[in-house]
């Protein structure tokens, strides 16, 4: 389970030792289905923590990342989205005196993501587990759909108390925004701003593990 949630998003090791940081997801789709991707890891709740840790070797018997790691790993990463179709001004950023890492991109078609995430797992970036097949649009219904993942409760009642404390305080967003207002949505747990053109879900990531709030949503666009 830990490993899934590194991997899914993008998270180093280093994150995973403190059990204060915040994920941001954000879609930002056109008219036409074009748009941009972003995801941000923000520890820098446990920037302190962090910055002890980051001169250690090892913490409760796991490595400790080192700097230059983090880095690599990262712009494999990037370098891996922009050879897929579709993908293009990919950036990085890696504030590592606040422990915040960004990953943003543009893309022709919300399927893109899904064939970058589909890369990253068959370059071993992701593991076996990981969903890739996240978003899926139809622009001639104006219909966006965030698809339902599994339920990965099993593998949480596995882990120790230790990794479990992990998941404690960690936080998820997931930000839709659209270009055209929002018709209509399946999943009223998303809250919709005033304007009607964009959603906002959040929590903490130990409900989304146990599926007590559900990602998935169809959303109908005028």
């Amino acid at each position: 389970m830990k490993i899934y949630f590194r991997h899914i998003f993008l998270l180093i090791p280093l994150f995973l030792l403190t059990s204060c940081f915040d994920i941001l997801d954000k879609v930002n789709v056109k008219a036409d289905g074009s748009g941009e991707y972003s995801l941000i890891l923000n520890a820098s709740k446990s920037k302190t923590r962090l910055a002890s840790i980051s001169k250690m070797e090892t913490v409760n018997g796991k490595k400790v990342p080192k700097k230059a790691e983090i880095e690599a790993k990262i712009n494999e990463a990037a370098r891996i989205f922009k050879s897929v179709p579709g993908i293009s001004n990919v950036k990085t950023s890696m504030d590592f005196d606040n422990y915040i890492i960004k990953l943003s991109c543009n893309f022709k078609k919300i399927e893109n993501i899904n064939a970058g995430l589909e890369q990253l797992k068959a370059k071993n970036i992701l593991g076996k587990m990981v969903p890739t097949q996240i978003y899926s649009q139809s622009s001639d219904k104006k219909t966006f759909t965030r698809n339902k993942i599994n339920t990965f409760k099993g593998d949480y009642d596995k882990l120790s108390k230790a990794d479990k404390e992990v998941f404690n305080d960690a936080k998820y967003t997931s930000i839709l925004q659209f270009e055209n207002t929002i018709k209509s949505q399946s999943n009223a747990a998303y809250l919709l701003a005033p304007n009607k053109k964009a959603l906002k879900l959040d929590g903490n990531i130990l409900d989304f593990i146990l599926q007590k709030k559900q990602l998935q949503n169809n959303i109908i666009l005028q």
